[in-house]
């Protein structure tokens, strides 16, 4: 075996690796802007529970995107934004919880609490975070937003406002679906502050409404040196997905208006200069879609700088 084959062999088990366990700490640059995924956590996903379109024969083609127990794995985490000394978070990942896989349901194990230690890693006080913007109002997105800091009766996050799209508060009954109870949305709504469409939250931030996974589902554009990032939060679960808009989440509540978002991100991720952020995208947060040649569909590329 030549230096060369080796070479692309352990960069292809490298990339198989990373689409089977959850992410640690990533940066980009992105002029004066720049993000990083902390982690909380994982999520593990039964595949065809989760994508109810799927079949196993699907999976058999795909499974590459499953680890040794045969579930997707969703990281959970946030999405850190910096411009100097000033700091933004998207998302909250899902707090300190340890929740074991019950038969039958479409979310096996899940495992939280590693934010705080993350954000100590990286050298940044949650307490100098000025707000903190989420995608939608689902637990796992809320987590450190409404569980007390350990030694503390109150959140981390002492002095930030939570942003949350207009649609997403004004019906935020429907995320107690969800396991959004009314003690989490009390905890929330004093420092509560609505968004909406193509407002500008942060210095390059701005709101891009994107509903269908929930009924004010945001996402959130990051523009600094020449580039631009989309955190589309759960618009998209998996990187395999990218090929597949039309396979939407079984809890999405409205497929339809989900699957029309999913395909607008993934042409809107094909332009030149465009990264994608996808919190729960295994080890494969950030990336690019890329076209295959011929009319083939697209694939999600890693991008690590």
């Amino acid at each position: 075996m030549s230096n060369s084959q080796r070479i692309d062999d352990e960069q292809l088990r490298d990339e198989q690796l990373r689409l089977r366990r959850p992410a640690g700490i990533r940066s980009l640059q992105l002029g004066e802007v720049k993000v990083t995924y902390v982690p909380d956590g994982a999520v593990r996903l039964t595949p065809r529970g989760w994508l109810p379109a799927t079949t196993d024969e699907v999976w058999a083609e795909h499974a590459a995107y499953l680890d040794e127990t045969g579930h997707l794995v969703a990281s959970a985490g946030g999405l850190l934004v910096e411009h100097g000394d000033r700091a933004l978070l998207i998302d909250a990942g899902v707090g300190p919880l340890s929740v074991p896989a019950e038969p039958g349901n479409a979310v096996g194990a899940i495992e939280g609490g590693a934010l705080l230690d993350s954000l100590a890693a990286i050298g940044r006080d949650p307490g100098s975070i000025e707000a903190v913007a989420f995608t939608h109002l689902h637990t796992d997105h809320l987590g450190w937003a409404y569980h007390p800091a350990p030694g503390t009766d109150g959140p981390a996050f002492t002095s930030a406002d939570y942003l949350i799209s207009e649609p997403e508060w004004t019906h935020r009954h429907l995320a107690k679906e969800h396991g959004t109870n009314e003690e989490i949305l009390a905890a929330l709504e004093p420092r509560v502050r609505t968004v909406t469409d193509g407002d500008e939250i942060f210095p390059g931030v701005h709101v891009m409404l994107t509903p269908g996974h929930t009924a004010g589902h945001a996402a959130y554009v990051i523009t600094g040196g020449g580039r631009r990032l989309i955190a589309f939060g759960d618009a998209l679960h998996s990187p395999v997905q990218i090929g597949h808009p039309e396979w939407a989440a079984t809890v999405d509540h409205d497929t339809e208006q989900s699957t029309a978002f999913r395909r607008r991100l993934v042409e809107e991720m094909a332009r030149p200069d465009t990264v994608g952020y996808g919190m729960h995208f295994a080890d494969v947060v950030f990336g690019r879609v890329v076209h295959g040649a011929a009319g083939e569909g697209a694939t999600w590329e890693p991008v690590d700088a």
